[in-house]
């Protein structure tokens, strides 16, 4: 394999350029394995690593201290990709061991998720350990039959994705938690579409089959129809009745998690190496400083160790198991405390070990300077903008779709999945009803889709996440204009668009009357800003009642262009005047969208 030198940040343009071959086809693999980058935009080094791999080459850093930490990955055949340095393709086989299977368990809120872990823990730890556990670090391992399984406690299944957005491999084994008598609920179907989004083993626990009112069979039944087909009904996913009061099942589901493990997909690992692993969890701890919990998943962390969590460096003073014993080294699948990092660590990030403290400090500078390159050039994942500029080969456009009714949330999909094209396949990774959440972006993070809200908004965390993470969220209120734009997209011939744009909010503190009517609302801003262009719409008791655009915008008796926050104003609107006092006014600006 021939070897190319890159640097720190390169552009799509001068990637191409250096591998000899058409910009189209960078961007082609880009966009497969979840990024977009049009020419002129710039990816890490670990991104063209990935690319250069893809087309014959051995990537290389320009930064010589940065070389020990360059492991490109190769595309390979799994289901979902893999961090770089997380790859196995380039270990020595005869040096690959099995390690014990990670699993995460996912559900809905109540339906026994923690129980289960607690049964769990209660019932494999050995009996001398139970009473000795004085610490939860987000992870622990149990026993059965002679071997280890990993688990990770995770607050649900918004934090398992989170995680993979951030780029991390943790999970093998997927457990989705469904209660007998609830059966299956709005976060147990988030729930399947970010396990399947993940691309991991899925195993199903009925919980509570000891209760009166339970029935499996509905329960089978349900996750049939959502394409979770049990293996009673000719499917391939495990179904395993539990009880986390009585016990029931548990040690049958710990059984089902090793002979998954076994059989679909092996896990290994090199031990005699240095350990690369993935924070699950990081705080600032009184008398002990930044504190982070690491599952090992390749090598041998110890004592001594100079490693980079993301941007972050350190060398390891402690190492405390999940018993809350010390221990002198951690090897794969092996979570524990770690203690030495100079800062706090982000969920999520890649932990490596350098050779020297030198080397460990250099990286950790050199990933500060490129995180400071993205936030002034960020790489957008894929928009509905960006879909026909990759021409040739066959496409897949991945949506997650939010309405405000289960009635148009059905309407939309139909719409959608009617959509035929020759070179592109219309994929559905998510969808349900409500307002686009953390969740939704979430999701489209990591699989790399649209997100389509039909007569509903993001709220602010929805956005806030969108913004961080690249995705592309669009709304809509009339069915054609969604399924007129994914054509058009899908064909190239996506027309410069107008789109809403949030501007502000503000909230009526006072109502001033004209000739004894309703007329001027006096408003505080306590969002964004208010302008003179404006269009706002009337909110009371979180329910539209009014808009119109803005007809004047005051301050005291003076016209004024616009109005920040935490400041008051007098508005009034063309064609409403129906103020009362609470009524929350929220502004948009029309915007061409040129694509």
């Amino acid at each position: 394999m021939k070897k190319i030198r890159l640097p720190a940040s390169v552009t799509v343009k001068e990637l191409a350029e250096r591998l000899g071959v058409p910009g189209a086809q960078v961007i082609t693999y880009l966009m497969q394995n979840g990024v977009m980058a049009a020419l002129n935009q710039s990816v890490d080094f670990d991104t063209a690593a990935l690319a250069a791999d893809n087309f014959g080459f051995e990537a290389e850093s320009e930064e010589a201290l940065a070389k020990e930490a360059a492991a490109p990955a190769t595309t390979g055949t799994t289901l979902r990709p893999r961090h770089p340095l997380l790859d196995l393709s380039g270990e020595d086989p005869a040096k690959l061991v099995p390690r014990p299977p990670v699993v995460a368990v996912l559900g809905h809120v109540d339906h026994g998720k923690t129980s289960i872990l607690d049964k769990i823990r209660a019932t494999s730890v050995a009996a001398g350990e139970a009473g000795g556990i004085t610490q939860r670090i987000g992870a622990y391992q149990v026993e059965r039959q002679g071997r280890l399984i990993t688990f990770i406690d995770t607050p649900g299944h918004e934090a398992f994705s989170a995680m993979r957005a951030r780029g991390a491999d943790v999970t093998d084994i997927a457990i989705l938690v469904v209660a007998a008598d609830d059966g299956v609920m709005p976060q147990t179907e988030e729930a399947i579409h970010h396990i399947r989004s993940a691309g991991v083993p899925l195993v199903v626990a009925i919980n509570k089959s000891d209760k009166d009112g339970a029935n499996p069979d509905r329960v089978l039944q349900q996750l049939a129809e959502r394409q979770v087909v049990p293996e009673s009904y000719g499917g391939e996913v495990p179904m395993v009745p539990t009880s986390a009061v009585t016990g029931q099942g548990i040690e049958d589901l710990l059984d089902t998690i090793l002979l998954v493990s076994d059989v679909v997909s092996p896990p290994r690992a090199n031990p005699d190496r240095l350990a690369v692993g993935t924070v699950i969890d990081s705080e600032l701890e009184r008398g002990r400083g930044p504190v982070a919990t690491v599952l090992v998943q390749n090598g041998t962390l110890r004592i001594g160790d100079n490693v980079v969590v993301g941007r972050v460096y350190g060398k390891i003073r402690a190492l405390t198991d999940d018993a809350g014993h010390r221990v002198k080294e951690a090897g794969p699948s092996k979570p524990v405390l770690i203690s030495g990092l100079t800062d706090v660590a982000t969920a999520g990030d890649v932990l490596q070990v350098m050779e020297t403290e030198k080397a460990a400090r250099a990286l950790s500078e050199l990933r500060t300077n490129e995180q400071r390159a993205k936030v002034a050039q960020p790489v957008r994942r894929i928009t509905l903008s960006d879909f026909a500029a990759v021409q040739g080969e066959t496409k897949t456009m991945t949506l997650v779709l939010k309405a405000e009714a289960n009635g148009s949330l059905e309407a939309l999909r139909s719409q959608v999945t009617k959509l035929e094209d020759p070179n592109v396949t219309i994929k559905i990774v998510g969808e349900g009803v409500g307002a686009v959440g953390e969740a939704d972006v979430n999701l489209a993070a990591v699989s790399g889709a649209i997100v389509i809200g039909f007569n509903v908004h993001p709220d602010d965390r929805a956005k806030a996440a969108a913004e961080e993470l690249g995705v592309d969220v669009r709304f809509y209120d009339v069915v054609y204009q969604v399924t007129d734009d994914i054509m058009k997209s899908i064909r190239g011939m996506y027309e410069p668009s107008f789109i809403e744009v949030y501007q502000g909010r503000a909230e009526v503190r006072k109502v001033f009357t004209v000739d004894g009517r309703p007329a001027i609302a006096g408003c505080q801003v306590v969002d964004g800003k208010i302008t003179r262009a404006a269009t706002c719409t009337v909110r009371r008791d979180g329910r539209e009642v009014g808009s119109g655009k803005i007809d004047a915008l005051k301050r005291f008796r003076d016209d004024v262009r616009e109005v920040a926050r935490g400041y008051e104003c007098g508005i009034t609107l063309d064609g409403f005047a129906d103020f009362a006092e609470g009524d929350v006014l929220e502004a948009h600006v029309t915007e061409q969208q040129n694509i």
